[in-house]
């Protein structure tokens, strides 16, 4: 009975408890309650299911997968495709140099025709500077007669501007062209009516025929053009000069190509006097000196600088007896060493010419540097002996032949010993010059160049092919610390203005936070492909002087060119053929890239970083071995070797690949192959996944173009609508002498010319035979996929069965919001559907998607799809944006799924399908899901993605953050538990900033920009002084906002105590240090950019079947947490119990955070770099002695130069008056 009874009671209690569970959703979980494991595993499940649901209806995944079923799938052979690109890529650029050959023996044979023509200083010319257009008001003739020169001894001539009509045209990045003339830059250390400079202008006018041919011949060459040895420079086809810098600082003759064709590669060492002589003046133009010369050095080229006195010192002393190559970052760490350099005492010669002679004996003996040519440049203001000794023994052994040339540039108007320091030039094969003013320094240190071309032009016959290193166009690399500095004086005028009108508040320490979180967050923006720059490859050759009197001089008159896009480049490595997340990229013979998926040039949006062409192709291929920074591995290093010797290889390796603004990481395996450019320094690699990259797909024979067109198809109907877009950036089909607005008009273009017959595929995307008066290419691979995707999926974009009489469309575009789906196929094909709760509202719902995702497999929705599928077949991936709870917009959640077509046991991508819907859907969705339970303030509920960013949150700010900066505690323990892995990722490429010492005098001197700078500075410090005082005279204004504003919590920083009289005395003016205690915190300390290296902590879910971390339950305080994955999705679902204590303190970030790598205090990254420098393959064309060359007397004079003598008078009034 009792027993019978009890089991009664025990059947009761049962039943009720499990009409809670059932009902517990909708019921509060009291706080005195654990977290209930099979009740959370409950809300995963359904939320899963629910989300699956959605995306399988809405996205017709199987529909889409049942299209491909005629599609075959075959294997991928990297070897093939590897050597098929670079063939390609040979071609291309063997049309450019047979253009830039015909220009330079036009010039060479035009010149040797006019050299008895005299100089017409009347010439008119096309100046890029001057010119103008219909229309353009024609400037007065200026009156009265401008004031004699006199260095030239006559009038200042003016010649009025020419006029052109110019065009915009897509092929040159819509600059406004003229294809009948070119267009003369002279710089504005040139004085165009020199008469050697106009004469120059005078016959290279006839370039213009042969620039129209080369042009005929090959439409898709870009800038054309003729670089002056008297430092003008001829371009085709004419246009204007931008007139968006503040000063003008473009010289042809310091572009790289320019001097990298005008001289073989070179080891130099500067040596720089330091005797107490060397000050005031002096001293600043023998700075601008170095800084010239070190302008006029490429990575083919190797330098070092030293300072003598008693000693003799390198500026930087871990540079020490060793040459370093004159990559951007090395020639930054030089500049910044020889800026605070100050004179000291006597200046030893002999003792300085000795470690320079030595130093270059060791360099060449040891095989390292340049292994060419060698010479040893002398800044100084005399020299007390001429050192005859030290020559002999080191440069006289093998007359007549003289290894190391010698340069001496004599310093100051007074100089006495002038005739030792000649000698030294003269009779060592270089060249002297004097200096007395820095507007002459430039022009005066450019002299060096001829003399060292002086093998190159007594050959004549040897023209070397030079291709350059990557380059942002005409932009300078000083207009980079320009632009950092406008942008801190930009900040600095944000906070006065901010603090105008909120005042104090502004100092609180979470507002500094902030603020300063914000203008990081914007230096962190290094987008990967950006309009703001035209990065360009050049090739060039040496244009020589055939006057029979030119054995004598040796002259070079200059150099011929063409520039070659990296995106035309980019164009022809076909990215169908490898498919996603496959990718393709170029390494010179110095092991850097020419461009890389992951070569990032910028930041901030706009501003080029101080190194950014001299990226090493082991610096952006990070493997996967847990490596410390900077510890490459070995493996990695010998396929380097490999490359830049130019071989043929493959392997395959272990890397760790981030996207998304490097806030996401994968783990992958991936194949690599490689192969030789001939005839150019450069490789090509090509890289795919091993998983998911050895096989794609292939349509079968009857499916062809040809086929389908016999059988009656209309090629264009397969393209109906306007819902559908190709990738912006893959050549599809081109046409050379036709442009198109978009590339769908030039698509339905060529397939009508595919319809007509007679049609023909051309074999090859470079060749343009000139007789075909319209060439054209169509890649016929990637042609015949896309019309067979177009035509197997027309149907999506016409779906008809989302209407409103679709109870469940209806229902779920109510209860999701969803706004479209969408599918991107292989090919580069991507269609689209929208759906609208009224066909006349949200018209633009998919004119906004289509416009940011175009892409197909390169937008990130669609490579993550394809990675998520072998961690789960059939899940979704879900994202929102990163600064999704900073927005005031709808939230837009994105899906996406991979669809695979398997045949014959194997696998390729063939798409991705996907959809976008409301945030605030799938937040309701969630909430009725779990009721009230995550409301209540003993639970928080989350859901993350695979990479650890929030999803959902019942604090909605939380959205697309990264959770171990909400919850460092409860994400430290997800990593010690497994559910996640820290991934840490190191950026080669980062940017930091450094205090700016702005004592130091000398480098106002080195660039007008300098000038500017000052003046602002000025400005900004004045504008300050007067806020400051407006403040002091009306002290109600300060009381008014801390009224308005002041914090009751007293929660800001305390300002300095005032003194007791303060406000007593405020009237009189003695008050004025306390009141400017904010100006202490606002006025920003200046910095300078600096290359460095970066890391960041990355986090992906592990990615184990059945992981056991899963099937742990809560347990009090010890594990205050459940977390389940979300099926179907790359989701997972964390319950927090927050009634257990929360260590505030532990954050964790994906933020960049600076490497330390435990450098003494003068060392520097560029350091700790030289001593871990790389190998590299030098040039092979090497000119550095001619057995003439002992005949030619010319080694310089004192001299003046031609220059703009409004410029040397700014500048003198400048130098001056700053």
């Amino acid at each position: 009975m009792a027993w019978s009874r009890l089991l009664a009671w025990w059947r009761l209690c049962l039943g009720l408890l499990s009409v809670l569970v059932c009902l517990a959703p909708c019921v509060n979980l009291q706080p005195s309650e654990n977290i209930n494991y099979n009740l959370v595993h409950s809300w995963a499940d359904k939320l899963g299911m629910e989300l699956f649901h959605l995306g399988d209806f809405i996205t017709r995944r199987k529909e889409v997968q049942e299209s491909f079923k005629d599609a075959k799938v075959v294997s991928r052979n990297g070897a093939s495709i590897v050597d098929s690109m670079a063939k390609e890529i040979e071609m291309m650029m063997d049309l450019k140099v047979s253009a830039v050959r015909r220009i330079m023996d036009t010039a060479e044979n035009t010149a040797l025709s006019h050299q008895n023509d005299m100089a017409d200083k009347m010439f008119s010319y096309y100046s890029a500077k001057e010119m103008l257009e219909p229309g353009d008001p024609v400037p007065p003739i200026p009156t009265p007669a401008p004031d004699m020169d006199k260095d030239i001894g006559e009038p200042l001539i003016y010649v009025q501007p020419k006029v052109v009509v110019l065009e915009p045209r897509p092929e040159f990045h819509n600059t406004p062209v003229n294809f009948s003339v070119s267009s003369v830059h002279v710089p504005v250390n040139v004085f165009d009516r020199a008469p050697d400079v106009i004469k120059a202008i005078q016959w290279s006018e006839n370039l213009d025929q042969i620039f129209r041919d080369n042009y005929k011949n090959d439409p898709t060459l870009s800038w054309q053009f003729f670089g002056s040895s008297t430092g003008f420079m001829r371009q085709f086809p004419a246009s204007k000069w931008r007139k968006d810098v503040p000063v003008d600082l473009y010289d042809c003759r310091l572009r790289s190509w320019y001097m990298e064709a005008a001289t073989s590669p070179k080891d130099i060492v500067i040596l720089m006097d330091g005797s107490g002589s060397m000050l005031g003046q002096r001293l600043d133009i023998a700075k601008h000196v170095v800084n010239t010369i070190l302008d006029t050095l490429g990575t083919n080229d190797f330098v070092n600088i030293f300072t003598f006195d008693k000693e003799v010192s390198p500026v930087v002393p871990c540079f020490e007896d060793t040459l370093i190559q004159a990559n951007l970052g090395n020639i930054r760490e030089l500049k910044e060493g020889i800026e605070s350099f100050k004179p000291k005492s006597i200046a030893n010669y002999t003792a300085a010419l000795t470690k320079a002679f030595e130093l270059l004996e060791e360099t060449k003996l040891s095989s390292r540097g340049a292994q060419c040519n060698q010479a040893i440049m002398i800044i100084g203001d005399g020299a007390p002996e001429n050192n005859r000794e030290v020559f002999e023994l080191h440069n006289w052994r093998d007359p007549p032949y003289k290894p190391v040339r010698v340069f001496t540039y004599l310093i100051g108007k007074e100089v006495a010993n002038w005739d030792d320091i000649r000698w030294m030039a003269c009779e060592n094969q270089g060249y002297y010059v004097h200096l007395s003013d820095t507007a002459e320094v430039r022009e005066m240190v450019l002299n060096y160049i001829p003399v060292m071309a002086r093998p190159l032009v007594l050959g004549r016959h040897d023209h070397p092919v030079i291709w350059s290193q990557v380059y942002a166009d005409i932009e300078d690399t000083k207009l980079s610390d320009y632009l950092w500095d406008i942008n801190q004086c930009e900040y600095q005028k944000a906070d006065v203005l901010e603090y105008w009108q909120v005042h104090d508040r502004m100092l609180e320490p979470s507002e500094m936070h902030r603020r300063k979180y914000r203008r990081m967050k914007e230096t962190w923006n290094q987008p990967v492909d950006s309009n703001v720059y035209q990065f360009m490859t050049t090739v060039s050759m040496p244009i020589y002087d055939r006057r029979e009197n030119a054995t004598r001089i040796a002259n070079i008159l200059g150099v011929a060119g063409t520039d070659v896009p990296i995106n035309e480049i980019k164009k022809l490595l076909s990215p169908f053929t490898l498919g996603v997340n496959g990718y393709a990229f170029i390494v010179t013979n110095n092991g850097y890239v020419l461009f890389h998926p992951d070569f990032r040039p910028i930041f901030q949006g706009y501003i080029l970083k101080p190194s950014y062409n001299s990226v090493d192709m082991i610096e952006v291929e990070l493997l996967d071995d847990d490596r410390s920074a900077r510890d490459f591995n070995p493996v990695l290093m010998t396929i380097r070797d490999s490359i830049i010797n130019q071989s043929t290889g493959s392997k395959w390796m272990l890397v760790k690949n981030h996207f998304d603004e490097m806030k996401r990481v994968a783990r992958i395996k991936r194949q690599y192959y490689w192969t030789a450019i001939k005839k150019t320094p450069f490789t090509l690699v090509i890289s795919y996944p091993e998983q998911y990259g050895v096989s794609h797909m292939d349509i079968r024979a009857d499916q062809e173009i040809h086929r389908i067109s016999i059988k009656g198809t209309n090629l264009r109907s397969v393209f109906s609508g306007k819902r559908w877009k190709i990738h912006p950036d893959w050549l599809f089909c081109k046409h050379s002498n036709r442009t198109f607005k978009t590339p769908e008009i030039e698509l339905l273009y060529f397939l009508e010319r595919m319809s007509e017959p007679g049609w023909r595929w051309p074999g090859s995307r470079s060749a343009l035979p000139p007789e075909h008066a319209a060439a054209m290419f169509c890649d016929r691979q990637l042609m015949q996929a896309l019309v067979f995707d177009a035509r197997v999926t027309g149907w999506f974009s016409n779906n008809t069965s989302f209407n409103s009489k679709d109870d469940k469309g209806n229902e779920f575009k109510q209860r999701f919001g969803v706004t479209v789906a969408f599918l991107a196929t292989h090919s580069g094909l991507t269609r689209w559907h929208e759906f609208h709760s009224n066909a006349a509202e949200e018209s633009g719902v998919g004119e906004t998607f289509s416009q940011n995702n175009t892409r197909a497999i390169d937008e990130i929705w669609y490579k993550r799809a394809v990675d998520q599928h072998f961690v789960r077949e059939e899940s979704f991936v879900y994202s929102v944006p990163f600064d999704a709870g900073e927005s005031n917009s709808e939230i837009l959640v994105t899906a996406s799924h991979a669809v695979f077509h398997n045949e014959g046991g194997k696998t390729a991508p063939a798409a991705v399908v996907g959809f976008q819907f409301q945030h605030s859907a799938l937040y309701k969705l969630f909430h009725n899901i779990t009721g009230n339970a995550c409301a209540v303030d003993d639970k928080d509920c989350y859901i993350l993605d695979n990479n650890g960013y929030v999803v959902i949150s019942t604090r909605v700010h939380e959205t697309g953050r990264f959770f171990g900066e909400v919850n460092g505690a409860i994400m430290k323990r997800l990593l010690e538990e497994n559910v996640y892995k820290q991934v840490t990722v190191y950026d080669y490429q980062a940017v930091c900033f450094e205090s700016k010492n702005d004592n130091n005098a000398s480098s106002m001197l080195l660039s007008p920009l300098f000038h500017l700078l000052r003046v602002g500075k000025w400005l900004l410090h004045t504008a300050l002084w007067y806020i400051v005082q407006l403040l002091q005279w009306a002290p109600g204004v300060s009381s008014h906002y801390a009224d308005m504003y002041g914090d009751s919590n007293d929660t800001e920083p305390p300002p300095p105590e005032p003194h007791p009289e303060h406000h007593a005395r405020n009237g009189n003016g003695h008050g004025k240090k306390d009141d400017d205690h904010w100006l202490r915190y606002l006025t920003l300390h200046r910095t300078r950019l600096k290359p460095c290296d970066m890391k960041r902590e990355l986090y992906t879910l592990f990615k184990e079947k059945d992981n056991v971390v899963y099937n742990m339950t809560a347990h009090a305080c010890e594990r205050p947490f459940v977390v389940l994955p979300i099926p179907f999705s790359n989701l997972i679902l964390l319950v927090i119990d927050q009634l257990c204590p929360r260590d505030g303190t532990v954050v964790l970030t994906v933020n960049p955070q600076p490497i330390d790598y435990h450098l003494s205090v003068n060392d520097s990254l560029a350091c700790y770099k030289q001593a871990r420098e790389f190998n590299r393959q030098r040039p092979h064309s090497c000119i550095s002695r001619h057995a003439n060359e002992s005949g030619i007397k010319l080694c310089g004079k004192a001299c003046s130069v031609y220059a703009n003598l409004g410029l040397l008078l700014l500048c003198h009034i400048l130098s001056r008056w700053l």
